[in-house]
């Protein structure tokens, strides 16, 4: 998909999704979200809590999981967890009124103990496009009660990420860069982004091509695959998947030191939450990327 055709079935899709919130409101939910109580709220994934704060609703916050580390706010408030391995004594000590979650936190036997204690528990699917971050503060709004702020917010933010789109579709398919996401690269594997992941969302959106778009999800790749793909630009998280590797030792690898990415350099990092959380701050990404691969440096970011 094109980016240009990305913008205009997102568009269409922000149009529907804020029109039915503003008919159904809390009805989107899987009980009427009049009916909850958020005074107390623990929140489960970085981008529902930064739109919690954008909404200007963090009063209510009693716990968020150890994902949710913007804005430097969220991190005075208790930590529960990494939003995969939930402790469902840590959520439960916070004492809340409800849950808010996104798509595939757990483990399960979390979530079913989690309901058993009879604590309301709302999730937000994971979607990784503008359409997508747009439903998820539409539903957040919901659950909290302040769908106009809601409206108000997913409107602003649709409008930032189709002008951080538009920017981007101005450089021609034909100069357009390979970009190689690495998740990982423990015991010198490396752990690549395929299709239907975040890192291959936000690349496409930056105007560049997914090296390795021939797989689904993040998975282990061959040296022959990699040297395959042939890269213009390496790109990783500072937090989690560099593992403090330097720019020389990545290129030391025996398949990296064969692409074109290790001829000029190129390793573009960026802060893991802002590059893959697809929140409010999506279009900043899109142009921090961008500028970062097409710029005059790829500095560490």
């Amino acid at each position: 998909m094109t980016l240009r055709s990305e913008r205009g079935r997102s568009a269409i899709l922000f149009r529907l999704v804020l029109a039915a919130s503003l008919t159904i409101g809390g009805a989107a939910f899987g009980q009427d979200a009049g009916s909850i109580d958020t005074s107390r709220l623990v929140s489960v994934g970085g981008d529902v809590t930064e739109i919690i704060y954008a909404l200007g609703e963090e009063g209510r916050l009693v716990g968020r999981d150890s994902t949710s580390l913007y804005p430097a706010a969220a991190l005075k408030v208790p930590d529960v967890g990494y939003m995969r391995q939930l402790s469902p004594e840590g959520i439960m000590a916070t004492n809340p009124t409800a849950i808010l979650a996104v798509e595939g936190s757990g483990p399960p036997e979390t979530l079913t103990l989690l309901k058993n204690a009879a604590i309301p528990m709302e999730t937000v699917p994971e979607r990784y496009d503008g359409a997508g971050i747009v439903e998820k503060i539409i539903r957040v709004g919901a659950l909290l009660g302040v769908d106009e702020k809601a409206g108000a917010l997913a409107a602003r933010v649709r409008a930032d990420l189709d002008a951080a789109l538009a920017d981007a579709e101005t450089r021609p398919e034909t100069e357009q860069k390979r970009v190689l996401f690495i998740l990982s690269m423990q015991g010198g594997k490396i752990m690549a982004a395929g299709k239907g992941t975040a890192a291959d969302a936000i690349v496409r959106m930056s105007g560049a091509i997914n090296a390795t778009a021939t797989f689904q999800g993040y998975k282990p790749v061959t040296d022959e695959a990699v040297i395959a793909a042939k890269p213009d630009v390496v790109l990783m998280m500072t937090r989690g998947g560099s593992h403090g590797a330097s720019d020389e030792e990545l290129f030391r690898h025996p398949a990296l030191a064969l692409t074109p990415a290790a001829e000029t350099g190129s390793v573009i990092r960026m802060d893991g939450l802002h590059l893959l959380g697809f929140g409010p701050r999506t279009a900043s990404a899109v142009r921090d990327l961008n500028d970062a691969i097409y710029g005059d440096a790829h500095a560490a970011r």
